[in-house]
């Protein structure tokens, strides 16, 4: 079986220098607030090119605390894209505010700036845009309309840490640049951990007071906060990672670069926007019947995943804002169609071919997943 990710091939390639790391911080007892975080804080800040990042408990809580930075109240809204995780619009919600969606673009699965623009009313007070899969969002044509409406940025960049446009990397171009170092993700951790950007150094100190219970001085409250710190280990296991992002994310383009040779004309492959650099998170294709082609697929012993089988705005948990199903028809058809194939840098061409040549074969023997 070839797995949608394999985690244990990363970590043998560099064991020694983990475990050494993780060794150092767990010998410190500097267990919170260690020195390990404030130099991964100025590692991953300066990787970014701006100047300075505040670690935090996951990516859910950098978002989190970003949209509670604005001090929005219940009915002021947010918009973000409804199809994406949910802790893109829960962040929203769990700060006070209001979640509001658009529809995404069906190429790159990114926010759609047209439907942007049809959403934004007088409540809106801010955008959560997310660079879905690892690809940047159209930021030039979102940032013009922030600036028209006078709204907050938040980039959303849990998929996308090393993802550029235009030159630029992803997080250093809204007011809050957001990331998750969830194992799984491009830069992952031994845990969960976050990081927030800001534009503003004033906005980029309060997201580190409200992180520490509203606290600049121990014990002196200023605002109500809350408990999100990255901890030591994990800050000494990611400043071990950060130095090979680089090369991983080329690993990634390189895995992508030979699906889509192996693919194209087959099957619906993921683009890459003029200017813009993929970072390939996930490798999502679409597929008609595509869950009839997943269970074809890991018959012949390939993993697969879907990314996502139900938009936010048919969730549950945003019942009460009284969208219809077919209010987001682009996001409707894509959480039917996509499927994402095994995707991380130690991928051998060997079995991305044997991957592609599987799904070439199904797709040529099997009519109900074509129809």
């Amino acid at each position: 079986m070839i797995p949608i990710l394999q985690l244990d091939t990363q970590y043998s390639e560099i064991q020694e220098e983990l475990e050494s790391a993780v060794l150092s911080a767990l010998r410190s007892t500097a267990y919170i607030n260690g020195p390990e975080v404030k130099d991964f804080e100025a590692e991953f800040a300066e990787w970014h090119g701006v100047d300075g990042a505040v670690g935090v408990g996951s990516g859910t809580e950098a978002l989190h605390l970003a949209v509670r930075a604005l001090d929005l109240g219940p009915e002021d809204e947010v918009i973000s894209p409804a199809f994406t995780f949910i802790a893109s619009a829960g962040a929203i919600a769990l700060a006070g505010a209001k979640p509001a969606f658009c529809d995404i673009e069906p190429c790159l699965f990114n926010i759609d700036v047209e439907d942007l623009r049809k959403r934004i009313n007088k409540n809106t007070k801010a955008i959560v845009v997310v660079h879905l899969f690892g690809h940047p969002a159209p930021m030039d044509e979102i940032l013009e309309i922030a600036k028209e409406h006078n709204l907050v940025v938040i980039e959303d960049c849990a998929q996308a840490t090393g993802a550029e446009y235009k030159g630029r990397k992803v997080g250093t171009m809204g007011d809050y640049g957001c990331f998750s170092f969830f194992p799984s993700k491009n830069l992952g951790g031994i845990g969960d951990g976050g990081m927030v950007l800001a534009k503003k150094p004033e906005d980029l100190e309060k997201i580190r007071i409200l992180k520490s219970h509203g606290s600049k001085v121990k014990y002196y409250h200023d605002m109500l906060g809350t408990n999100s710190r990255l901890d030591t280990v994990q800050a000494a296991a990611l400043r071990v990672k950060l130095k090979h992002l680089a090369k991983w994310n080329e690993q990634r383009r390189r895995v992508a670069a030979r699906y889509i040779e192996n693919l194209n004309g087959h099957i619906q492959v993921p683009g890459e926007a003029k200017d813009c650099k993929h970072v390939f998170h996930q490798f999502t294709t679409r597929v008609p019947n595509r869950d009839e082609f997943k269970k074809l697929l890991e018959e012949q012993g390939v993993g697969s995943m879907i990314y996502y089988p139900v938009s936010l705005h048919q969730q549950g948990a945003f019942k009460h804002l009284g969208y219809a199903d077919d209010d987001f028809p682009v996001t409707r058809k894509a959480q039917e169609e996509v499927l994402s194939l095994p995707m991380f840098p130690e991928l051998t061409n060997e079995q991305v071919d044997e991957i592609s040549n599987k799904v070439k074969s199904i797709l040529a023997q099997s009519a109900t997943v074509t129809a």
